[in-house]
């Protein structure tokens, strides 16, 4: 049996081949992924009631979720007006991720580097822009030139800002989904193909040319890999879950510290809270509460 890793991400073009807007397997089920997120909140917030059931209370749930725990939690009360973007992030890569446990279809997009790429940039984008937005351009100094440090200090520090914050953030973005969703799609694909060999392969040997004792001793294995194969399936859809929590997560820090000053006492952080009294969280609807 031959594994050819390349056949695992790479496929033909379906449609407008040749073209910088070719249309393969990975984009439908980008398109696919979209469709599926948008539909699940455009549903969700067509059946709003006053006790909402069903998938209403899923995707209100949903959405609090990133607003209160993510966005309300690690940017503050500023927070509130990104969490329609961390949640939209969020959700897209969760869907993303979750094609590569269904049936038939068994592939994450976010195991091409280029969906990953993408979403690293635009986070990329997004907390420059709000830092020069909350601070002008004043923002690289204070990046690059944190206050209160000795000016010798500079010669080295200065230049490890600049690749960590500017060059190292994107990248560790990309290449962590990247990897995580890569490493669990060969995965399921080689103990699953180890299951076929084992026994599909082996039964339709046994009915063509009869019983033979390799074949007797591969369908246990059969099994042994198939039973793998499934506990995986269920640990896989814990890594689904927690790179788009990590994903979004690291994007809202990004974001707060664009927002507050990446080198800020954290005193001073902390006893800014108290004198509000901390960011209220953003609470249930009251059909919420009572369908809860």
């Amino acid at each position: 049996m031959e594994i050819h890793v390349e056949e695992l991400f790479f496929w033909d073009p379906i449609l407008l081949a040749g073209t910088p807007f070719e249309i393969n397997r990975v984009v439908l089920l980008m398109f696919l992924a979209s469709i599926v997120c948008v539909a699940f909140f455009l549903i969700g917030a067509r059946n709003q009631s006053a006790v909402p059931r069903g998938i209403g209370l899923m995707a209100q749930e949903a959405y609090f979720f990133v607003r209160n725990n993510i966005a309300i939690d690690v940017i503050g009360r500023e927070g509130i007006g990104y969490a329609p973007y961390l949640a939209a992030l969020f959700y897209f890569i969760f869907f993303s991720n979750l094609l590569e446990i269904v049936p038939g279809i068994n592939f994450p997009v976010t195991s091409r580097m280029a969906i990953p790429a993408a979403l690293a940039a635009l986070t990329y984008v997004i907390f420059i822009v709000v830092g020069v937005r909350a601070h002008g351009l004043g923002y690289f100094k204070d990046v690059l030139f944190p206050p209160g440090v000795p000016k010798l200090v500079y010669i080295l520090l200065t230049p490890i800002e600049l690749f960590s914050t500017f060059v190292i953030r994107p990248l560790t973005l990309a290449i962590r989904l990247l990897a995580n969703m890569m490493a669990g799609h060969v995965l399921l694909t080689i103990f699953f193909l180890f299951t076929q060999a084992f026994i599909i392969d082996n039964v339709a040997t046994m009915f063509s040319e009869g019983i033979s004792i390799g074949a007797l001793l591969g369908i246990p294995l059969g099994i042994v890999t198939f039973l793998v194969a499934c506990l995986l399936i269920i640990f896989e859809l814990l890594v689904i879950s927690i790179q788009a929590y990590i994903f979004t997560m690291l994007t809202a820090f990004y974001i707060a510290e664009s927002l507050h000053g990446a080198h800020e006492e954290d005193d001073d952080h902390t006893q800014g809270h108290e004198e509000e009294g901390g960011p209220e969280p953003i609470g249930e609807t009251e059909g919420v509460k009572q369908a809860a």
